[in-house]
Parts: C-alpha cells; structure tokens; sequence
C-alpha cells in the first residue's frame, strides 16, 4: 500500500509539472504551431513540435531525486525495511524497486499527458 501512495504521489505531480510546462509553451511558441499547421503537419504533430522538449524538462525533478537518492537523503523504503527488521540487501531492493517504479509512473504520466494535449482532449484554444 505504501508503494502505490509514493507511485501515485509521483504521477500526480509529474502531471501537474508537465501540464504547467505544457501549457507555458503552447501560449509562447503558439506561433510556431500556426506556422507547421499551415505547412501542412496533422495538429498533433503540430503540437509535439513544440511539446516535446517542454516535456522532457518535466522529467528533470524526479531524475535529479533519483540521482541523489542515498547521497544527500536517506531513502524511506530503505530505512522502513531495515527498521523492520529486514536485511541491508532486502532494504535495497526495496528501495529500488520504489525508485524504477516511481521513475516508469512519471514517464508514463508525462507521455499521457503529453498525448492528451497534442489531441487536443486537454487544454482547449490550441490552433487546429
């Protein structure tokens, strides 16, 4: 049960970080997307034009929590598992296990949304 809290935690807030980033950059570059509509791209390849790379920036947070997992904080699966009486091996693979889970939940997370913008299901008003 604890897992699935830290896996949904992550999904929600890679989702709300990748729609505020979504958002910022279709309202900038909306220009852009005119241009590619007008060269003759399907609306959604009009929109992950410019999506894309603001995407992919959505993704920097958890990569950089997952990077100093163990160096600068002590993570939470690890320590519960050892308190629990479980062994140090036991502990990392628990730890890990949170930590590729919880990247994987993000990626999908962001992709979905991602998807779901260049659609045009979210986030209304984009040129099509």
């Amino acid at each position: 049960m604890p897992v699935a809290g830290i896996l949904v935690g992550g999904a929600m807030t890679a989702t709300s970080l990748a729609g505020r980033r979504l958002r910022e950059e279709l309202s900038t570059r909306r220009g852009e997307v005119e241009a590619a509509l007008a060269l003759g791209l399907l609306p959604r390849d009009a929109v992950l034009e410019v999506a894309r790379p603001s995407a992919a920036t959505a993704l920097v947070p958890p990569l950089d929590q997952t990077r100093t997992v163990g160096l600068v904080t002590l993570p939470g699966a690890y320590v519960g598992v050892l308190l629990g009486g479980g062994s140090p091996p036991a502990a990392g693979a628990a730890q890990l296990l949170v930590l590729v889970g919880l990247l994987a939940v993000q990626v999908a997370a962001v992709w979905i949304v991602t998807e779901l913008v260049a659609r045009g299901r979210v986030l209304p008003g984009l040129p099509r």
